[in-house]
């Protein structure tokens, strides 16, 4: 009995302490996670900061400083450039480790090495759309150029140096919680975060829908409800402007290409993109006499934010501004001198090509009139706590086959089988140098100077100067296509369908000081269809660009403070585009009480996506439920994935084509009109929101309605923000939906001493028990920006400094 006992005594605490050292499915380690040493409560930080501290690193080469403001924000003093950007990896480290980690392992699909098996098809679609093998291409482009190698080998190393700092009570919480440990940073890792940066921006892909269109309904409908220019538009490139080059010669449309839009081929509706705003005054319009930048890139949002605020001054070198975490240099900011910012431009530099393979094998395949050898590249995924597995992914000359059979993964919906990708963040590249030399830029020239380096994602560069100029270019590295190429998926056999070149860096589309006194974009066409190259056929709806234009075109004594409500604007173009048209259509006395109640709300209605309106929820539920009732017979079919036609051709087809035979719900047997679409979805409104609701209330207020929030990266509950009770919608100026909006909201007044204001929804820190976590959100929700602390030596006095890190060799 007593040998039992003794048993039961050394088993249980056996058992036991391997039950608690387990991770079981989601749950972590739970001992580890509550060790009072190690654990979590390890990662709760003091709201005062140390006020001094020196820290001795080896690979410094001179005395640092680093000074950390009243936002944590770090102002990074260096005698040379190895030293700074040495020490913005350190800091960026310091503050935002695991994002860094996470980020680039999902990039580089491994994140089944740190969940299992259940991330293996998220893995392989990131390696089968050539995610590696273009940050291995990038990096070549990086490491060719001088100053870009030693920017990114010095952030490197002061990653690194960091990460060698850390013990296990120090780990971020994250690591703790998902039970892994970093690993030492590489130069790959920052060239595929900015690989990443090309994946968000630039690979949604409509082709595959494009081409099933096209055969389903022939080129002459295909034509009439996809057409190459918009109904409604008000390019970046204002109307008129005067191309000054001689254009290259564009390839020829091939015969194939000809016959297939001139024969008649019998045989999930598209998401409003990722969208930003920019713009810049002369400074004629301005109450200072000097221009005045805006910049809002929207982009899913998240905890740890997505940009990282920094300063860095070392000799030839003063900037502020945000930068991506895991990418050395300031991405979007300004100098003494100049302001730049970025929208996403929206070209076509993803395509798809049709395959034809000489057997199953698919060793080989049929290009030029001959077979050529495809190129294996065997990825290997490691996944936690199961064995290892190979996945095969052959390329052809244009790119990786990226599946032979569909996955069962939504973000593969939109990819064709047995085709290859060509994109062009796959070639070679050196965008980091583009930022070096704007970081540095003195005027005009020098911005001009920095673009042509910059290849992929293509984004409009906004510009202004103490010099008083103002400038705009829809910049990247665009290949010279016939009109329409990449619209649909190529013909992969025949030569004449492959990319012929590059329009020039010179010839991309740019305008200075134009007589307007202003340049903008929110990511609508790049020019008027008189421009001689062909970028894509279909760019953002044109709402926001509208509004954007109107109100600085009519604004005077523009001052930091009016370009800051200008970001916030929640007017609706659309609105005022679709009300008269759509709501003489509801017929009042067939509605019930609830429903007449919101027709009267949409009646007097400012057409403000404000937070507190009902009138906004009613609005969107109401146009997008008629969307659907207009299209999804026709477009819907679940065999046949298939895309609806744009806004802008659906309201073109309200105002100017009311009797359209694209309003009869062709699987009914009644023919419909569009004021049956217009009753139907307008009561289909009303009722939802009275069942999810109750009756109209502050419950059916746009705000909450619209339930925008800022979650956490890897979605762990608790750790993202509250629910956020703000107005804006995804056609207007303050694009701001669910929890996709704008990432970092900046204004800057140029000048003799520029003044700097900025918010971004989070904080500096990523982790959680910080109070610099997420200590910026509610200004961010309120409008409001703070002050940019743009020092000009470690001893300026103009902001608050909290903590002061003198960094040495010794």
């Amino acid at each position: 009995m007593n040998r039992v006992k003794a048993l039961i005594c050394i088993v249980i605490p056996i058992l036991l302490g391997y039950t608690l050292n387990t991770k079981f499915g989601d749950l972590p380690p739970i001992l580890k996670f509550l060790n009072p040493f190690t654990g979590f409560w390890q990662n709760a930080e003091n709201t005062s900061p140390v006020k001094n501290k020196k820290i001795i690193l080896k690979n410094a080469q001179d005395k640092i400083e680093v000074l950390f403001d009243d936002r944590m924000i770090p102002h990074v003093f260096a005698q040379n450039d190895h030293d700074m950007y040495y020490a913005q990896g350190y800091v960026t480290a310091m503050h935002r480790l695991w994002q860094m980690d996470f980020q680039t392992r999902f990039a580089a699909g491994r994140i089944s090495e740190v969940v299992g098996d259940k991330a293996i098809e998220v893995d392989k679609y990131q390696r089968r759309m050539g995610m590696m093998y273009g940050a291995e291409n990038s990096l070549q482009g990086m490491m060719a150029d001088t100053q870009s190698r030693e920017m990114l080998l010095a952030y490197t190393q002061g990653i690194n140096d960091y990460i060698e700092s850390l013990d296990k009570r120090k780990l971020p919480v994250e690591y703790k919680l998902l039970n892994f440990i970093p690993e030492k940073w590489t130069p790959t890792k920052c060239a595929l975060l900015l690989k990443q940066m090309s994946a968000v921006l630039a690979m949604g892909s409509d082709e595959f829908y494009m081409t099933n269109i096209l055969q389903k309904y022939g080129p002459a409908i295909t034509k009439d409800l996809f057409p190459d220019y918009p109904f409604k538009e008000d390019p970046i490139i204002p109307v008129g402007t005067k191309w000054d080059f001689k254009p290259l010669p564009i390839p020829p449309t091939p015969k194939s290409f000809t016959e297939m839009m001139t024969t008649e081929i019998a045989t999930k509706q598209k998401v409003e993109g990722i969208g930003s705003n920019n713009w810049a005054v002369s400074g004629v319009k301005t109450a200072s006499g000097f221009p005045v930048l805006a910049n809002d890139p929207h982009l899913d949002l998240s905890l740890p934010s997505i940009w990282y605020q920094i300063q860095l001054h070392a000799p030839g070198i003063n900037t502020y501004g945000v930068s991506l975490p895991g990418a050395p240099g300031v991405i979007i900011g300004f100098n003494q001198n100049i302001a730049w910012g970025v929208t996403n431009v929206a070209a076509d530099v993803l395509d798809f090509y049709q395959i034809k393979f000489k057997d199953n094998k698919h060793k080989e395949y049929w290009y030029n009139n001959k077979w050529n050898a495809t190129k294996p590249r065997y990825e290997m995924i490691k996944i936690k706590e199961a064995k290892d597995i190979i996945d095969t992914v052959y390329y052809t000359h244009h790119g990786p086959i990226v599946y032979f059979q569909k996955p069962n993964y939504s973000r593969a919906n939109n990819v064709p089988t047995g085709h290859a990708l060509r994109w062009i963040a796959h070639d070679k590249s050196n965008e980091m140098k583009t930022f070096y030399l704007m970081n540095r830029a003195k005027n005009y020239d020098d911005y001009r100077k920095a673009l042509p380096y910059f290849t992929a994602p293509a984004q409009n560069f906004i510009f202004a100067s103490a010099d008083n100029d103002i400038a705009i270019t829809p910049n990247g590295k665009f290949p010279l296509k016939w009109k329409n190429q990449g619209k649909f998926i190529l013909d992969g056999t025949d030569p004449s369908n492959d990319w012929q070149g590059w329009i020039p860096a010179s010839q991309n589309p740019t305008v200075k000081n134009p007589p307007r006194n202003f340049v903008s974009s929110a990511n609508q066409s790049s020019t008027d269809t008189t421009y001689p190259y062909y970028i894509n056929w279909e760019f953002s709806p044109y709402e926001r660009g509208k509004r954007i234009n109107d109100r600085l075109a009519a604004m005077t004594n523009i001052t930091a403070d009016s370009m800051r409500n200008l970001q916030m604007d929640s007017y609706s173009i659309m609105a005022e585009n679709l009300i008269p048209y759509i709501l003489p259509l509801v017929n009042s006395a067939e509605l019930n009480a609830t429903q007449k109640e919101s027709y009267n709300l949409i009646t007097k209605w400012n057409k403000y996506f404000d937070a507190k309106s009902v009138a906004a929820s009613v609005f969107d539920l109401w146009t997008k439920r008629l969307s659907t009732e207009i299209w999804d017979d026709d477009f819907g079919d679940k065999d046949i994935p298939m895309r609806y036609p744009s806004r802008d051709r659906t309201i073109e087809l309200i105002q100017k084509d009311p009797n359209s035979k694209w309003f009869d719900n062709v699987k009914t047997s009644k023919k419909e009109s569009l004021a049956d679409l217009v009753n139907s979805s307008f009561k289909y409104a009303c009722d939802s929101l009275e069942r999810k609701y109750g009756p109209i209330g502050e419950e059916w207020q746009w705000g909450n309605f619209k339930n925008s929030n800022v979650p956490h990266l890897a979605k762990i509950p608790g750790f993202g923000s509250k629910k956020l009770l703000i107005g804006g919608s995804k056609s207007t100026v303050n694009a701001l939906s669910q929890s996709n909006g704008p990432s970092w909201r900046m204004v800057i007044e140029l000048g003799k001493t520029p003044k700097g204001h900025g918010v971004y929804p989070g904080g500096q820190s990523g982790n959680p028990g910080s109070p610099f976590y997420d200590n910026m959100i509610d200004t961010w929700a309120a409008g409001k920006l703070y002050d940019l602390f743009f020092m000009q030596s470690p001893d300026d006095k103009g902001g608050k400094i909290i903590s002061h890190y003198k960094i040495s060799k010794q």
